[in-house]
């Protein structure tokens, strides 16, 4: 995970993220806006447009308002105009805003799934998708450049409401009118999320009955978190089962992720949602383009692209690189295994708004149960889907140890008695032992963890790999330990997993 960091202020893969009151206060979010101020200035140098707005957008964290409205007084007081959506707003909404006029792009308040006590920044350029490395490292390097005393601007300021074109362009993308058509139950959790009165809204205006969940501002998400997993959706999947609804819909924080429980009240993970509605797009919508997906993404998703003459990118695990892939254009699809997901004629954002409502046009057309959907389309490429995430929890030094063991002189020649035919290292080191079958190893940017990410054609050969992997694992960090005298206590290491 690449970093950017400056004292306290770490920007990390989607902006900077840290604890209310702890490192993101008010005047932590001065600075920040500040250096955007100094990005923006330096970048249109002396033609920087006084006409041109930044927008200001927030979710529905604890003072996530308050700190929009700071940001707003720290650029207006630097002569750039700003304008402030007037409630707590979607990501893909607010960056769907910044190309619906001219905008200097825009800054979003939102610490997205992470737990309560968290809140953030994201800067959002003028082409609607994340942030890349370099326009990030320019707004970190500008830090250096911020005054001991900001000033504050005394004017008023400016509010809009980005929701109505954002809807708009949604109505114009998504076939509402087979929707309101399908005569379809449909359940939808909020999570307490930005997505309240966006999701449920268009839905009811065609006429689909909507049961809605926890679709009201609560900064401590009800005790939970604002994600949308398997763990954080039992209502919407016990709604769904006894109601006998068609679907049940929900959104992360600030909606850019989205998750799906089918008629049966299971949940369905966001590898299978790319594969759905990658069959969706191609088979119902008679849409072609690239698939974009990161290397911890299924390949099932390749299977899919061989049956109907794709291509398939793989890209670095964020969404910021499948968005770069979008503005290069011709791309059907772009997703990852954490719930992001954007497709043709779209943001290079990911939209968990639309991504829902996609998946529910899927099933307007085909006039089956979400489940049975499924089932067909592993029928239909002849792959049964079988995924494993799991942890590898270790110390910093063992964490840096083992990578640089597993990367150069010791990289693992068998798993589970089958032999390793290639290495990827696009992000961390993945092992194929074939294109079906494979291991992603990489480690977290923020923890002393390696992530593993596991894909085969079955739950028992995932599970002799992973104990596998572990078993070699364990020598290697004997060796890395023994090797250093005065190493911290050793890591009785395990891998810790569940299947999707």
């Amino acid at each position: 995970m690449s970093k950017a960091t400056h004292h306290n202020i770490v920007f990390g893969t989607d902006g900077w993220r840290a604890i209310i009151a702890e490192d993101f206060t008010f005047a932590n979010v001065e600075k920040v806006a500040y250096a955007v101020g100094l990005y923006l200035q330096d970048k249109h140098k002396a033609t920087l447009d006084k006409s041109t707005p930044m927008l200001i957008g927030y979710d529905t964290r604890f003072l996530a308002d308050k700190f929009a409205e700071r940001c707003a007084l720290v650029l207006m007081a630097m002569g750039i105009p700003v304008k402030v959506a007037s409630r707590d707003v979607p990501t893909p909404c607010i960056a769907w805003a910044t190309q619906h006029e001219k905008t200097h792009g825009a800054l979003q308040i939102t610490a997205s799934h992470n737990p309560p006590e968290y809140c953030g920044i994201k800067y959002i350029p003028e082409y609607a998708g994340p942030a890349t490395d370099d326009i990030t490292a320019s707004i970190v390097t500008q830090l250096d450049n911020v005054p001991d005393q900001i000033p504050l601007s005394k004017d008023e300021i400016k509010h809009f409401d980005p929701q109505p074109p954002y809807l708009a362009a949604v109505s114009q993308l998504i076939d509402l009118k087979r929707i309101g058509n399908a005569g379809l139950k449909v359940g939808y959790d909020a999570l307490y999320s930005t997505s309240r009165g966006y999701l449920d809204h268009t839905l009811k205006q065609w006429g689909v009955s909507v049961r809605v969940l926890h679709d009201w501002r609560d900064p401590l998400f009800g005790g939970g978190m604002p994600e949308p997993k398997r763990e954080y959706l039992r209502d919407l999947s016990t709604m769904v089962k006894n109601e006998k609804l068609d679907v049940g819909l929900a959104t992360d924080g600030d909606a850019d992720r989205f998750a799906v429980i089918d008629e049966q009240g299971n949940y369905l993970s966001p590898n299978q949602l790319l594969c759905l509605l990658t069959m969706h797009l191609t088979k119902n919508r008679g849409k072609k383009g690239k698939i974009i997906r990161t290397v911890a993404t299924t390949h099932l998703l390749d299977r899919l692209a061989d049956k109907y003459g794709l291509e398939v990118v793989e890209t670095p695990v964020g969404f910021k690189f499948i968005g770069e892939e979008m503005r290069k254009g011709d791309v059907l699809i772009g997703g990852e295994e954490s719930g992001g997901l954007s497709f043709i004629g779209h943001i290079p954002e990911k939209d968990g708004i639309m991504a829902n409502l996609l998946l529910v046009e899927m099933i307007a057309f085909e006039k089956k149960p979400l489940s049975q959907i499924w089932l067909d389309l592993q029928k239909e490429v002849g792959f049964e889907f079988t995924y494993m995430r799991a942890d590898l929890r270790l110390n910093n030094h063992t964490q840096k140890g083992l990578m640089d063991a597993l990367t150069s002189g010791e990289t693992i020649k068998k798993l589970g008695g089958q032999t390793i035919t290639k290495a990827g290292r696009k992000d961390g080191l993945k092992l194929y032992i074939d294109e079906n079958t494979w291991l992603l190893i990489r480690p977290s940017g923020t923890e002393p963890l390696i992530r593993l990410y596991f894909e085969g054609p079955s739950k028992e050969m995932l599970e002799k790999i992973a104990a596998d992997f572990n078993a070699q694992v364990q020598e290697i960090i004997a060796k890395i330990e023994k090797s250093v005298s005065n190493s911290s206590t050793r890591s009785k290491d395990a891998v810790i997993g569940a299947t999707h």
